[in-house]
């Protein structure tokens, strides 16, 4: 058998193999960049589903990516859909759901502050539906705090964050009142302290200035009324932008109508 020359050359020994590989990985390359667009359509679509007030939809399709920033917008709209639930029942399982949800975020990816805040969101609201004696037996105060501790080393600037800490502080001061101090090192300095950065953080976030008037009146009403009062002015002063824009709006104009009347 005679072997010709040419076959033996390295350039032509590269050549084929270029020709045989190159197919295939630009192939890979499109259904990767195909995956990627469809994935951000997705991501996109659980959004605007968010946004809109759709939360069990949004919920769906955001768990549907399977990615970290997909499991922490699914846990947060749970969290809302359960919030916002006329049916108590339906509260504690929407809750857990979202605390299984969180939790394989961070395990995706654990360098995600947004997946550590809705972590603490979540075990947050169920907590609250399981009420306060259960919840201190169950340790969640101290489970909260430890999630938003790892979300504000990850990105010390992140203003929500900063939200659920001063929520933190809030509801623990009003559920045990002096008491939270000794026992968890709560107070409502470091609460207000919390909401204003979070405030600096995001200006025209309604939610932050909502959240820190209500605290101001459930802390000291008379003392804080002033305070309370020119954060919720300020909270209307901009159109709602979505759906949880819409629900503190309505929030912080009924509060407003109370307080003037008063």
């Amino acid at each position: 058998m005679r072997i010709e020359p040419h076959s033996l050359r390295p350039g032509s020994q590269i050549h084929s193999v270029i020709k045989t590989v190159l197919p295939v990985f630009l192939s890979l390359a499109w259904a990767l960049l195909l995956a990627c667009a469809a994935s951000a359509q997705s991501m996109e679509q659980a959004d605007s589903a968010y946004a809109e007030g759709r939360f069990a939809a949004a919920a769906e399709l955001a768990e549907k990516l399977q990615t970290s920033e997909g499991y922490a917008l699914a846990a947060l709209a749970l969290v809302m859909h359960g919030h916002l639930s006329s049916d108590t029942r339906v509260k504690e399982p929407l809750y857990k759901r979202a605390i299984r949800l969180a939790k394989r975020a961070i395990r995706l990816n654990p360098r995600n502050p947004e997946a550590h805040i809705q972590l603490a969101h979540a075990m947050g609201r169920y907590a609250r539906a399981i009420g306060f004696v259960k919840a201190v037996a169950g340790g969640y105060a101290r489970k909260v705090r430890k999630a938003i501790d790892k979300a504000l080393r990850l990105d010390p600037d992140k203003a929500g964050a900063h939200l659920s800490m001063a929520t933190w502080h809030s509801e623990l001061v009003k559920g045990a009142g002096p008491m939270a101090g000794l026992l968890y090192g709560a107070t409502a300095k470091k609460a207000r302290k919390h909401y204003r950065r979070s405030i600096e953080l995001v200006p025209y976030d309604k939610v932050a200035r909502v959240e820190y008037a209500l605290a101001l009146l459930t802390m000291d009403k008379r003392r804080h009324h002033a305070e309370a009062l020119h954060q919720l002015e300020h909270a209307v002063q901009t159109p709602p932008r979505n759906a949880v824009d819409r629900l503190y709006h309505e929030k912080a104009l009924a509060r407003l109508a109370v307080l003037n009347g008063s």
